[in-house]
């Protein structure tokens, strides 16, 4: 195996016992990304002087007996992450010459450790997209077939992760940023719950919805790095203080037998593929093989998730992008007057998604419309918790597709704006809600496409979900590791 292809855990246990070097690994990185960012395009900045100057600092960690389980290690961060001192467009143009001062929490936990920074990947602007085809930095190719997309938002983090241009990737699920690009390009990503992690230094899209999560090559790498990344943070009222779990020593501990629930509303869902629909059942099927109780369940208020979701997130989007102006930071276009300034900024440094969605939150915020849209869409939230509450009353956690299709074409679905909207429909669900939700790999189409599971539990459930991820991908073993 080549060393760009390592797992996190194999990669610290190289590194420990002196078979490569933390240049070594990152080398090998670096070769993979000037070999196939041009097709995949996966980075916008690629960080080669910092990754070789943080990778010699390692070794001499290393050498010293300073190592921590991600010493040497290299990884990416979706460019709608801050890096201090690290280029961060959010695949806007609108900050194309914006430089961090200052970093996200969960990146400043991860670099403490002694890690390597590749670069910032290429994701929808701002993460408003399913497809990863918003970015004005172009498209992020799918490394299983550079015809289809690799899903969005965080689709260059999911791709250069599969592609092995990294060990890990870091990126942000607002309405299933991670788990949809984690599906389509055959990789494991989590949404937390909202709290767990510190938003904190993330570019933030709707802010009672976004979460930072990671992406690996296993379920034991994520459980890993949300050891590390996970806790209260004084910068983030929103972090819970309960104490972070350990969470890579649970999957260690024999599996125990869940009581699972099967959502009927999703896996009746009109316009689920049948190749997905087949692989899931016969997951299912040998979960309940394993020991596992499998029960059907009901969640009335699916329906209204995407509806929920489309006016909720894009009247925190109106108010949070109200920041990019082309004043304070950022990109400015020439103008002769304030206002042009702001019109001709924002005109040309936003693609259309964006401005598509900041007119329709704008809208639902404004006055006689305010109780009509979005009052009542927060009434609807509320019902929809509830729905999830009740189900974890009788289970114990929620099995799904993670997306109804595999990964489609480049451009097929680009102009249906609706169709795009709708793509989210097995995960806004559990955004709305703030529960925690894991895409695992479970097998490919007949065309050689990743297929994805989705597992849901209760708010703060991730060890119980990342417990029965571990079990799909490593107790039934009937798909090959990346």
């Amino acid at each position: 195996m080549k060393l760009n292809q390592l797992t996190i855990v194999q990669a610290h246990e190289g590194l420990k016992n002196g078979d490569f070097s933390s240049v070594d690994l990152t080398q090998a990185c670096l070769k993979r990304i000037k070999e196939r960012n041009e097709i995949i395009n996966a980075f916008i900045t690629v960080t080669e002087d910092l990754a070789l100057e943080e990778a010699k600092k390692a070794d001499k960690m290393i050498e010293d007996g300073k190592q921590q389980m991600l010493t040497g290690i290299p990884f990416s961060v979706k460019d709608a992450i801050c890096v201090k001192g690290v280029r961060s467009t959010g695949s806007a143009k609108i900050l194309d010459n914006y430089i961090a001062p200052y970093e996200a929490t969960v990146i400043t936990k991860i670099r403490r450790q002694g890690t390597v920074l590749l670069g910032k990947t290429n994701c929808d602007a701002f993460g408003h997209g399913a497809s990863n085809e918003n970015s004005m930095y172009g498209p992020v190719r799918n490394p299983h077939d550079e015809s289809k997309v690799a899903g969005g938002s965080s689709g260059g983090a999911a791709a250069a992760l599969a592609d092995h241009q990294c060990i890990f990737s870091i990126a942000e699920d607002t309405g299933g940023s991670i788990r949809y690009p984690a599906s389509f390009c055959g990789v494991v990503g989590l949404r937390p719950s909202y709290g767990r992690n510190s938003r904190y230094g993330i570019m933030p899209m709707a802010s009672s919805f976004d979460t930072v999560g990671p992406m690996a090559k296993t379920v034991e790498d994520v459980a890993i790095l949300m050891e590390i990344m996970a806790g209260e943070d004084a910068m983030d009222a929103t972090t819970v203080p309960d104490v972070v779990p350990e969470y890579s020593q649970k999957l260690k501990v024999k599996s125990q037998k869940f009581k699972i629930g099967i959502p009927k509303e999703y896996m009746e869902l009109e316009g689920l593929d049948t190749e997905v629909k087949d692989k899931i059942e016969i997951k299912i099927k040998e979960l309940e093989n394993i020991g596992h109780e499998i029960v059907e369940v009901s969640l009335p208020h699916t329906k209204y998730a995407i509806p929920v979701y489309y006016i909720a997130v894009p009247s925190e989007d109106s108010s949070n992008l109200g920041r990019l102006d082309g004043i304070r930071y950022g990109a400015q276009a020439d103008a002769d007057n304030l206002y042009d300034v702001y019109a001709k900024s924002r005109g040309q440094g936003f693609p259309e998604e964006v401005k598509r969605r900041i007119m329709i939150g704008t809208y639902a915020l404004s006055a006689g419309y305010y109780d009509a849209y979005y009052r009542k869409a927060q009434k609807v939230r509320t019902l929809i918790i509830q729905d999830f509450e009740q189900a974890f009353e009788q289970v114990d956690l929620l099995v799904t597709p993670t997306s109804p299709f595999p990964a489609f074409n480049l451009d097929e679905k680009k102009d249906d704006v609706l169709a795009m909207y709708l793509a989210d429909v097995f995960m806004s669900p559990a955004a709305v809600a703030g529960i925690p939700g894991l895409s695992v790999p479970v097998g490919e189409t007949k065309a050689g496409l990743p297929v994805g599971m989705q597992i849901m539990g209760p708010r703060l459930g991730e060890i119980n979900v990342l417990s029965l991820g571990h079990t799909i991908r490593i107790v039934l073993k009937n798909y090959s590791e990346i």
